[in-house]
């Protein structure tokens, strides 16, 4: 290093190494020189001291001839001589809030407020997810005080690094600073982030024993070497391992905690995670405990696989949904569990072990609704879902509306001897007063059905069974309550459906058809058999991910019988929201003008008309419908025209096409849409509605 002489000039300092220059014999200043150059002293510093006696000591006590301090005499008032007050007479509780003095209130607290701005996460996209969970932004810029803000700063900076270092930049360091604005009160943060470089995957490996065939848990962990380290794309593809080996064979399977190895100089981690598969297994067969309310046996009918199969956890999955599908629990569980038996392939067996807990099975329910095509409508629902297990439901139900009066009993045996087949047995009796004609009307009918549920959406459905009816009508006025006057039918009916669309509420792709043919004849002679048949298709197109086309056809017939020979509830006709919308029900069609039996000619105040316009039915239909759903979030709206037309010929034609347009909307839910349509009739003729209404589950169609 260097020192500087007087003159300035810097000079090397001396090194351990020298020795220092000899002292030089001639002073550098003379002792005349130097003591001429000392101020001189001031001539009073020599004189003595005063005496102490000649000092003022006016303000100090007096004192004795020995010298001793006189004490000032006693202070005389009596009240310090008084005991004090005992603790318990003091008045400790706190005053009331309102109490205090203007002087003594506190005044009020000016809040601190702040800005935030945020440098450094921007650039590599975090600055909204920061923004979202920042301690200072959920304050919006406002706090008690600068420590307040202070902590939150704190906060932040630690937040900043969690979700850098989430993002692979495992070197990344974040600091805030507080600045006071010349606004008082006002102050500005600044939360500065730094990350580093960006780390990726180096190696990747799987340890622990192979699977059969090898790799399953490599192909599963959908990591790449090169991709960079981020902790959610970490997490979800272990979560994928965890998923998949159970469904190939091996329940018992379990992933260990990761290793990653960081190396700074490559900016690479070795990434490595232990996995222990477990044995190879099969399905052996089912065992049950608890508060049973079907035996293991039944739970074998719900099953979607057998003895020797792969072991897949979906497949158990689906059984226990099934078993909640069927209502008869509070709680259900399946499980795999060890046998220790070998199976011919080399797999270990394994039984399901399905843990019940029978709930309710009697349940009472209700319903009341008004459409502009039916009416009010009023429904009461008794049910024992368990009756004749397993799953042999009875159901009483009684209806009471402006349009029907009907009471039921149903049978209904609900996976009756294999998954989702029904077994369903009705009686019902009542009166209906509908705008085509009025009846009173007793049904027997039976169906054997496999359906379509929610959690078993099927490509083939099918349903066969037969029906007695016995029923009273007429098209005006009230039918007579006669057996010698009622149509005694008998009729048996199949049913074969079609599904390839993606969903069985809400589709968006695919298509579906189902054909109905259905069989009848008189029991009076002379019988007369006739053939009612249906075909229905839809189609749907899904235009964007938010909008997709919708299109429905529909055609029917009746075949071997005369308009007139068919009883009126047997003809075909259509209106209303499953039908054409726009139309009331079954006011689309022909129509013929018949005297109103509620005019009187001798009321001079009455108000009806003397005739009215009843609809005739016919033997053959036509629809089409074509909608447009624009779904945003969970709600859509869905513009809609429809088409059709009723006709008493045996073959359906294209004449005379009645059009009905209007609107829907729609709000979703997890079970399906909720929908609610208006729609008006396009050239409205005499007897139509103007608006009608429909509200319902699911899509029109």
């Amino acid at each position: 290093m260097t020192v500087a002489s007087p003159a300035g000039a810097q000079m090397p300092a001396p090194s351990a190494s020298q020795s220092p220059p000899a002292a030089s014999e001639e002073a550098i200043v003379p002792d005349s020189q130097f003591e001429e150059a000392l101020p001189p002293l001031d001539p009073a510093l020599g004189q003595p001291l005063e005496p102490l006696e000649d000092f003022d000591v006016k303000d100090a006590p007096p004192v004795t001839a020995q010298g001793e301090i006189i004490p000032d005499a006693p202070i005389s008032d009596p009240a310090l001589t008084e005991p004090l007050s005992p603790l318990a007479t003091f008045d400790v509780q706190t005053p009331p809030a309102g109490t205090e003095s203007e002087e003594d209130a506190p005044g009020p607290v000016e809040p601190v407020r702040y800005t935030l701005e945020i440098e450094g996460l921007d650039q590599v996209g975090l600055e909204g997810n920061f923004r979202d969970l920042s301690a200072l932004e959920d304050a919006d810029g406002e706090a008690t005080n600068g420590s307040q803000v202070q902590q939150r700063a704190d906060e932040d900076e630690l937040l900043a690094v969690r979700l850098l270092r989430s993002e692979g930049y495992y070197d990344a360091t974040a600091v805030s600073t507080i600045e006071q604005l010349p606004e008082p009160g006002r102050l500005r943060v600044v939360l500065t982030a730094v990350p580093g470089q960006r780390y990726s995957f180096g190696q990747i490996a799987i340890t622990g024993p192979e699977t059969q065939p090898p790799g399953i848990a490599r192909e599963a962990l959908p990591l790449k070497s090169g991709q960079p380290i981020v902790a959610i794309d970490v997490e979800a593809a272990e979560a994928n391992v965890r998923l998949r080996l159970p469904q190939q064979g091996y329940p018992f399977a379990e992933v260990g905690l990761r290793d990653i190895l960081l190396d700074p100089a490559t900016r690479l981690g070795d990434y490595t995670l232990p996995v222990e598969p477990g044995p190879r297994s099969s399905f052996a067969g089912f065992t049950t405990e608890g508060d049973l309310a079907f035996d293991a046996e039944h739970v074998g009918v719900l099953a979607r696989f057998r003895r020797g199969e792969l072991f897949d956890q979906r497949k158990v999955d689906d059984l226990r949904e099934a078993m909640i599908a069927t209502n008869l629990f509070s709680t259900v569980s399946a499980e795999p569990v060890r046998t220790g038996e070998t199976a011919p392939d080399g797999t270990e067996y394994v039984n399901i072990l399905v843990r019940q807990d029978a709930g309710p099975a009697r349940s009472l329910a209700g319903s009341v609704g008004y459409s502009t095509g039916e009416g009010f409508r009023a429904e009461g629902t008794w049910e024992h879902r368990n009756f004749f297990p397993p799953e042999g439901a009875i159901r009483a139900t009684a209806i009471a509306g402006t349009q029907e009066q009907t009471v039921r009993l149903q049978f209904r045996r609900a996976n009756a001897g294999k998954r989702d087949r029904t077994v369903l047995v009705q009686a019902e009796a009542g009166r209906r007063d509908y705008a085509a004609f009025r009846g009173y009307t007793a049904r027997l009918h039976g169906l054997i059905s496999r359906e379509s549920t929610p959690i078993w959406q099927k490509k083939w459905t099918w349903a066969y069974g037969a029906e007695i009816i016995a029923t009273n009508e007429s098209r005006i006025g009230e039918p007579e309550l006669s057996i010698g006057d009622a149509f005694f039918l008998a009729g048996v009916t199949g049913q074969l459906g079609y599904d390839a669309s993606n969903s069985l509420l809400d589709p968006t792709r695919g298509f579906r058809l189902l054909g109905r043919i259905n069989p009848e004849t008189s029991l009076r002679d002379p019988g007369q058999p006739y053939v009612r048949n249906f075909l229905d298709g839809s189609a749907y197109f899904p235009a964007t991910d938010s909008l997709t086309i919708a299109g429905r056809a529909r055609v029917g017939s009746i075949y071997g019988a005369e308009l007139n020979e068919l009883a009126p509830s047997r003809r075909i006709y259509a209106g209303g929201g499953g039908s054409v919308r726009g139309f009331g029900y079954q006011e689309l069609g022909p129509k013929e003008v018949l005297p109103n039996p509620k005019f009187d000619p001798t009321d001079p105040d009455e108000k009806d008309d003397p005739t009215i316009l009843v609809p005739t039915g016919g033997r053959s239909v036509v629809e089409f419908a074509l909608e447009a759903r624009y779904r945003f979030g969970n709600y859509g709206i869905v513009p809609f025209i429809d088409a059709g037309q009723v006709y008493t010929s045996q073959y359906p034609k294209l004449s005379d096409l009645r059009f009905g347009v209007g609107i829907g909307g729609r709000l979703y839910t997890n079970f399906g849409p909720i929908r609610a349509d208006v729609a008006i009739p396009l050239g409205r003729r005499e007897g139509e509605s103007k608006v009608a209404v429909y509200v319902s589950i699911g899509q029109a169609f």
